[in-house]
């Protein structure tokens, strides 16, 4: 049996004239890593990337790239919303880091309006201009989400160059219709990011988790990891943390997670450049808390 990963969808931090502060991304590289993340996905939502421009998004990878130093994959976003040629242009600039996976944004391969058939034909299109370049999929709920049906994952990731998806189609039956098609390849790898069937999807046969809620506890996801297939009062209890608290970490969210990990002890600032902040410091004060104290009945001790 594989090892379960979790995959954080990094946090970009920023100082407050919002320019990056890579003294800290320097430091939450080394968080993730110490919490036992198995791989780093740079540039994502959670990064704020529709805020970054795109010298700025190069130019973080390869820092992150760098700061890495091999001991896990990265992957990064490499696709925006312009025509395919000029996507398939950014993403061989993106893949010149050296990212494991380019990762494509299904939302922005076609139009809501457009059909299924043009979305296809547009994501094969993209392939046939970018060469060997390995590449990822990633269900953005940002511009509108689009979900790669079952089928058609299967027939990229039989292309071999396909080797990670993003899921947040929040669906436990679709997950395992996907696991079935891509099952026959070992170089690929399925990441849920909901985290209500956190465990049902482990055990489905997802390769990890990528979800938001590692940017406020990186170490109890990667716990569940690796706990996933026991059947324990402490599972479950760790399943349902992640289930009550999922509106408070999704209001208003990323600050709400940069506020979180600044009370942990990490020197990030809160400011974003989407627009977010936090108005709900007790709610977040409350949930630390109760984390603290779920730590100590599992035996976890957080990271530092």
């Amino acid at each position: 049996m594989h090892p379960k990963k979790y995959v954080p969808v990094m946090l970009t931090p920023f100082q407050e004239d919002k320019t990056i502060d890579y003294t800290v991304l320097e430091k939450l590289v080394e968080l993730y890593l110490d919490a036992g993340a198995g791989g780093l996905f740079a540039n994502c939502l959670s990064s704020e990337m529709y805020d970054l421009s795109r010298q700025e998004m190069l130019r973080m990878v390869a820092f992150i790239v760098e700061k890495v130093n091999g001991r896990v994959p990265v992957v990064a976003t490499g696709t925006f919303k312009e025509p395919v040629e000029d996507q398939a242009r950014f993403v061989e600039q993106m893949h010149a880091t050296g990212v494991e996976s380019v990762i494509v944004i299904t939302g922005l391969m076609a139009e809501e309006t457009d059909t299924e058939e043009t979305f296809r034909a547009n994501a094969r299109r993209l392939m046939a201009l970018t060469g060997d370049a390995p590449l990822g999929f990633y269900e953005c709920p940002v511009p509108y989400k689009r979900l790669i049906q079952p089928d058609f994952l299967g027939e990229l990731v039989a292309t071999g160059r396909v080797n990670y998806h993003k899921d947040t189609c929040l669906d436990i039956r679709e997950i395992r219709e996907k696991l079935a098609v891509t099952r026959a390849y070992p170089g690929f790898g399925l990441y849920d990011a909901y985290m209500v069937h956190a465990v049902e999807s482990l055990r489905a046969g997802s390769a990890g988790l990528s979800c938001i809620q590692g940017n406020y506890f990186p170490e109890l996801v990667v716990w569940l990891c690796d706990h996933y297939a026991e059947d324990t009062p402490e599972l479950a209890v760790v399943q349902d943390f992640f289930t009550r608290n999922m509106e408070v970490m999704h209001d208003t969210y990323p600050a709400s997670a940069k506020y979180i990990l600044q009370k942990r002890g990490l020197d990030i600032g809160i400011t974003c450049r989407n627009g977010s902040t936090t108005d709900q410091q007790e709610e977040l004060d409350q949930l630390l808390e109760e984390f603290h104290a779920l730590s100590e009945r599992i035996g976890l001790v957080p990271v530092k």
